[in-house]
């Protein structure tokens, strides 16, 4: 059955794929996003009855009226997938505290925003909502203090939400991925501190999982309106141990910490505050001024 979908964080990574595989099923869908023309070309790929609404996350007037916009078009909306996300890497101690606050502004507070807006058209259509966590909101490293902290807080924010609009008929998902092949993740490339944190991850955990992965289990979810939604799939048993998970995560990354810290904060006498910087071109993105994009 076709359901009408909005989708934040959609012009690149795991937000673009999945809305090409739901357009490939027959669902219609909204896309909102920060860069227009990317956009344009994602709804362009899921044929001429998608939607491509500019609208950032952190505003909360205008997504608002990008939301009612999608529903008016649609006619409605069965599914609303807060997706919108940007990851940064830098310690408390040295880090930008403005960078920090935005990872947390886009990741956790957007998609409170984003459900917020779209939830009187879910609850009219007795729809599901679906919220993008990940792995780091079961285990929280070094580095990633922003990031773990926002993805948890989405995990909190989204198991909350299950309680009230439960006697509503409209059911909530959170999706848990670890890292997916996105430009964001690609990135951290670009950051010397990261990169080595990373390489002393053990098997699966360093592992890159294709984009494929992530959104084929987007579409399942949303077309089960699954509870729990994961790639690659050992993330999952991950849930039930997750108070072992800490503990073992900190011994690997107390040993490897010293030396990355030592390289961020080389990183930083050489690029300043955009060492804490988002990583990718949606983090790019997020950074620029309105004006600018």
């Amino acid at each position: 059955m076709s359901q009408r979908i909005l989708i934040t964080g959609a012009a690149r990574g795991i937000g673009a794929e999945s809305a090409r595989r739901l357009a490939a099923r027959g669902h219609r869908l909204a896309l909102l996003g920060l860069e227009p023309e990317q956009l344009q070309a994602v709804a362009a790929d899921c044929g001429g009855g998608a939607l491509a609404l500019e609208a950032d996350v952190t505003d909360r007037d205008a997504l608002r009226d990008a939301v009612a916009r999608a529903a008016a078009e649609l006619g409605g909306l069965d599914v609303v997938m807060a997706n919108a996300g940007i990851g940064n890497g830098a310690p408390v101690l040295g880090g930008d505290a403005d960078l920090w606050e935005k990872v947390v502004d886009v990741n956790l507070l957007g998609a409170y925003r984003t459900v917020q807006a779209a939830l009187p058209h879910v609850v009219a259509s007795r729809g599901y909502v679906l919220t993008v966590a990940s792995v780091a909101a079961l285990v929280h490293a070094p580095m990633m203090s922003a990031y773990s902290a926002s993805k948890a807080g989405v995990e909190a924010f989204s198991n909350a939400l299950r309680i009230e609009v439960a006697h509503r008929g409209v059911e909530v998902g959170v999706a848990y991925f670890s890292w997916i092949d996105t430009e964001m993740v690609r990135g951290i490339a670009d950051h010397a501190a990261l990169t080595q944190l990373r390489s002393r991850l053990k098997p699966p955990f360093g592992r890159t999982y294709p984009l494929a992965d992530a959104a084929d289990a987007v579409v399942r979810g949303i077309e089960q309106r699954s509870r729990i939604v994961v790639a690659p799939r050992w993330v999952r048993p991950l849930l039930t141990v997750r108070s072992l998970l800490q503990p073992a995560g900190e011994r690997d990354a107390r040993k490897a910490w010293p030396e990355a810290e030592r390289l961020f904060e080389q990183e930083v006498a050489e690029r300043g505050p955009a060492a804490s910087a988002p990583t990718g071109a949606g983090g790019a993105a997020a950074l620029q001024e309105p004006a600018t994009r």
